[in-house]
């Protein structure tokens, strides 16, 4: 029987929704969905302390990476004792997540159970599917099934009115959503102004928020709850004319749990364009004279 170290926690609810959730042995930091994952050894931790606010933890991550320093650290004498046959990584983002290279700065290679590493890469609805295959195929499951569930459980929305979508994926400095949350807000029915589809998260300055002027503003910040998000977003309502924008004078801006749907690249992204949709339904419903 395989022995699964899921060091991502899209990959750990991943594995659950393949039915293999008895074969997860270790964990992630991050891993917290099902709740069942919570009781599984914990084998990395980040190497500061996550909960200042978000200027000082971009300065934290900056000057790490600036240094050629790792974000994360995989605990190797856990994995000695797990002794895994599976160990999932990513190699899409190194501050997101535990990477690729963290996993081979670890012990993993001289495990005596000579782990299989599945490294995944999702920056797209379709990266995201085929990482469901990548990981089924290395535990012999067939992943069409839910590939095809979760794909139908998506369907493109028409509207007569689509609102003008604003993501904003960290708060001070400012960063607009990408990968695969552009293809989410229009699959709901929406316009994404900034981020493009398949393209990492870029950096935003707040005059083209002002110029773009959306119908809706939503605040997901990468590795924050919903709780966590609206004790920042005082760092988007203290930007100069922040009262004057559309979104703000209708009530359309959103706090969401970025960390739990739009965040992570995993069956939950669903629910994420469920959130969405609801949301501009209720858009489009307040819109009509």
């Amino acid at each position: 029987m395989p022995r699964i170290v899921s060091l991502i926690s899209s990959a750990t609810e991943i594995v659950y929704a393949l039915g293999a959730g008895s074969w997860l042995v270790g964990r992630s930091h991050e891993c917290d969905y099902p709740p069942e994952a919570l009781s599984l050894p914990v084998c990395s931790k980040p190497t500061f302390e996550i909960c200042g606010t978000s200027p000082e933890i971009d300065a934290h991550v900056k000057n790490r990476l600036r240094n050629a320093l790792s974000i994360y650290e995989v605990d190797g004498a856990m994995l000695q004792k797990l002794q895994p046959t599976h160990i999932l990584t990513q190699t899409q983002c190194e501050v997101c997540a535990v990477s690729l290279k963290d996993v081979e700065r670890s012990i993993a290679s001289q495990l005596e159970s000579n782990p299989t590493i599945v490294s995944l890469q999702p920056n797209a609805l379709a990266d995201i599917w085929d990482d469901i295959r990548k990981i089924a195929s290395s535990l012999s499951i067939d992943g069409e099934p839910l590939i095809t569930n979760l794909k139908n459980r998506i369907p493109a929305v028409s509207r007569n009115r689509r609102p003008r979508v604003a993501c904003i994926e960290w708060l001070n400095p400012l960063m607009a959503a990408g990968n695969w949350v552009p293809e989410l807000v229009e699959l709901a029915g929406g316009q994404n102004l900034f981020g493009q589809a398949g393209k990492h998260s870029p950096w935003l300055e707040w005059s083209e928020v002002q110029t773009q002027d959306p119908d809706i503003v939503i605040a997901m910040p990468c590795g924050f709850n919903q709780e966590r998000t609206m004790q920042e977003i005082h760092w988007l309502e203290e930007q100069p004319g922040y009262a004057d924008l559309t979104a703000v004078k209708n009530g359309q801006v959103h706090a969401v749990d970025g960390n739990a749907f739009f965040n992570r690249p995993g069956p939950r992204v669903v629910e994420s364009y469920e959130i969405l949709k609801r949301m501009f339904d209720l858009y489009e419903k307040s819109a009509c004279p």
